[in-house]
This record gives structure tokens, sequence and C-alpha cells, in this order.
């Protein structure tokens, strides 16, 4: 497909955004996801090329929470292998099922988690006794998670996220770098479904994922130097936000 000149840097800038944004709270697919369609492309090469700009994304953010010491792979490994198989199921199952049901539900699904965050001010102020062991966590919700993202995606980091700090007991912080690793790894595995179906726009993918590189690596290191409180307040921000979108796209329109 050919755009206009100005559709590139359109693309850029709502890659840098998305970067931002999905380092720090997750959710920047609703900002990319509405541009890419908005420039008319088909929905199934729209979702394809934004598995690959949001992979760069995801990637920037991982490396820097695991060089800045926010999260460590050998802490996270169950994790990362389970979301794998999680993602993998989740991708195949969307060509043989209707993703209408799950888009009915996860808004409200959503408010319980603003709701929740929003009236417990303390959660994830610091970390706490783990309910669940880390491997039985990752098994659960490695799988869980992930095959949800594969499937259909939109509040995938803040699942993770309200998860990790429920039920093991991270912080609000350490838990946003989890949440990158395992977002990164269901990214990678339906980017590669897509790559082998030919739906991915490679030119319009890898523009997005440099500005996804730098909105990523600012708002990752913003992360590392702001306290708890500036994350909880960016995620309700960004949560209710994608509650609205999914409500109008779901319900109203």
């Amino acid at each position: 497909m050919e755009f206009e000149a100005y559709y590139y840097i359109i693309f850029f800038l709502a890659g840098f955004l998305a970067g931002f944004v999905d380092s720090i709270a997750g959710g920047g697919g609703i900002i990319t996801v509405p541009v890419l369609l908005a420039s008319g492309m088909p929905p199934h090469i729209a979702l394809a090329t934004n598995k690959l700009q949001s992979s760069f994304g995801s990637f920037t953010a991982s490396t820097n929470y695991i060089r800045k010491g926010l999260v460590k792979l050998k802490d996270v490994y169950m994790g990362i292998v389970f979301t794998f198989v999680g993602a993998s199921m989740g991708t195949y199952s969307i060509l043989l099922m209707d993703a209408a049901i799950l888009s009915k539900i996860i808004p409200i699904m959503l408010v319980l988690i603003f709701l929740y965050t929003l009236f417990t001010p303390k959660l994830g102020a610091e970390d706490r006794h783990h309910v669940l062991k880390p491997n039985l966590f990752y098994l659960i919700f490695g799988i869980a998670i992930g095959f949800y993202d594969g499937f259909f995606g939109p509040g995938t980091g803040s699942f993770w996220t309200i998860a990790i700090v429920m039920l093991l007991g991270l912080n609000l912080k350490s838990a946003t770098a989890q949440t990158k690793i395992m977002n990164f790894t269901s990214n990678i595995v339906s980017l590669s479904v897509f790559i082998i179906g030919g739906q991915v726009l490679w030119l319009v993918g890898i523009l997005m994922g440099v500005g996804q590189v730098l909105g990523a690596f600012l708002g990752s290191s913003l992360v590392v130097k702001k306290d708890v409180k500036f994350i909880r307040v960016f995620f309700l921000c960004i949560v209710g936000i994608t509650i609205l979108k999914l409500i109008y796209d779901n319900y109203l329109s």
C-alpha cells in the first residue's frame, strides 16, 4: 500500500506516543490501531502491522528495565515460557473462534480493575507477601493472559500488572517491568503468525517501530526515576481511556 507523505509522519509520531504510554501503563494499542485503520488499511493488515511496531517498544522497555535492575530474567523465565505457550494457542484460536463475546466482556473486567485500583490507594506501594508461588502464578497467568493477548489483546498490560501486584505481591514499579517482558513475548508470537500469513506492512511497521523505541526508552526511564504514585495515576488514566474506547467500540458505535 502507498500513502501520502504526511501519513508517514503521523505513523512515526503515533509510534512514539504509544511506546511512551505502553512502557508505563500499557494501552499503546488504543493510539496506534485507530491511526492504522484511519489510513485505510484493512483490519487484519492493521493488526499485523501494529504487532510489528509494538514489538519494538515492548523489547526496548523490557531491556531498559532489565538493564536498570527492575527485573531479572532468571526470576521470570517460567512466565516467558507459559506466556509463549498461551499466546501461541490464542493466536491460532482466533482463526477458529469468534472474538465478539470477549469484546463485550473485557470492558467490564477492566472497569473492575479500575475501581479496585482507584479505591485501594496503597495497592502496589511496596512489596508484600505473595498469594501464589511464582511458578504456579506464571503457569496459570502465562497461559491465560498469553492466550488472551494472542486471541484479542486490549487491556493485556493492565491484566498482567494488577495480577502481579495482587498475587505475586510485587510493587507497582516492579510489576510494570515484568509486564513488559510478558507483553514482548506474546507480541513476538502473534507477529510470527502474521508474518507467516504475509499480513505485515514492513515499511510502516518499522517506521512506527523507530518511534516506539524512542518513546519506550523515555517512558521506561521515567518509571525507573519516578515513585509508585506517578505510575499508579498513569495506570488509572490509561485503563480509564481504554475502558471508554472499548465501551464506545462495542456498545455505542
